[in-house]
């Protein structure tokens, strides 16, 4: 994959709502051939409606959140803080009890390697 310099203004990036089990996340999306960079943001009360095992880089820009795994396991994640999965390697979900900010990036290069 090769991307030449580029800019993304945010603002001109059409906001689409995705309702979760409980609250809403809006993502804006800007996708390249096996490359997507999204900034979402959760409201208030925001819970996943589904377990995620696709892989992400995921940095905190403004709030805090929880990142559930399958497994039990919980990860609060501050302004600031960032994690990283590989896809298929864990399955997780995002909680908030306040609004968030995320940008998050995922693609091909997050793919295991067999």
């Amino acid at each position: 994959m090769n991307i030449p310099f580029h800019t993304i203004d945010w603002t001109g990036v059409e906001r689409i709502e995705h309702k979760g089990e409980t609250g809403t996340s809006f993502w804006q999306t800007i996708q390249f051939d096996g490359l997507r960079i999204r900034i979402v943001e959760y409201s208030e009360n925001y819970l996943a409606d589904h377990w995620c095992q696709k892989g992400h880089i995921v940095h905190c820009l403004e709030g805090e959140f929880t990142s559930e795994l399958q497994t039990g396991e919980s990860v609060i994640l501050k302004k600031g803080m960032t994690y990283i999965v590989s896809d298929e390697l864990s399955s997780h979900r995002s909680q908030s009890n306040q609004t968030v900010k995320l940008l998050i990036i995922d693609g091909d290069f997050l793919k295991i390697k067999k």
